[in-house]
């Protein structure tokens, strides 16, 4: 009998025992912060993942258990450049290394490159996609090519004018130094 895993309450350990492998294709508007992200536009848009999960063999130890994340979407961002809208590709793709407690992981965590987390009975793989794919988000999202001219001066008319009609503090001074004797 093969036993049936569900995304928002995996059993890690066991996940990782039988080989499991778990995948999805949710709609965006499932994952709250990566709508905000799409400023609101979630509408057809979705998120698909993958999860496997594996024991490692460790010498003179217990097995390390494993989870190995794929996940990727398409969001609706604002281009910096020219502040209209543009479609950017998220993907991620990365290991997870389990194990039994906060002091560990926090040990580990320090030393490893992988990303150290806790064995939960009850981990929510979903709330781990989000997360995932809301830290792989461009700092910067924008177009290979604008589709509209980009202005690449700073030049206002209103600021030149108030820089130059400004009257100097200094210069008050000065005339007042003009009629006196050193």
């Amino acid at each position: 009998m093969k036993k049936e895993f569900a995304a928002q309450r995996l059993d890690v350990k066991a996940f990782a025992q039988a080989g499991g492998l778990l995948s999805g294709q949710d709609s965006l508007e499932k994952y709250e912060r990566l709508v905000q992200e799409a400023q609101g536009e979630s509408k057809d848009l979705v998120v698909s993942w993958s999860v496997r999960g594996e024991l490692r063999a460790q010498a003179g130890g217990a097995a390390q258990v494993w989870l190995h994340l794929r996940a990727q979407t398409s969001l609706p961002l604002t281009c910096q450049r020219c502040l209209t809208p543009v479609m950017v590709d998220v993907v991620v793709e990365r290991p997870f290394h389990f194990v039994a407690d906060e002091a560990i992981a926090a040990e580990l965590d320090d030393d490893s490159e992988e990303d150290v987390l806790v064995l939960s009975r009850e981990f929510d793989l979903l709330a781990l996609v989000e997360d995932e794919l809301l830290m792989a988000l461009p700092l910067v999202p924008r177009h290979e090519v604008c589709p509209t001219e980009v202005p690449l001066q700073a030049v206002d008319a209103d600021f030149d004018e108030a820089s130059t009609s400004k009257v100097n503090p200094f210069a008050a001074l000065a005339s007042l130094r003009i009629g006196k004797p050193k």
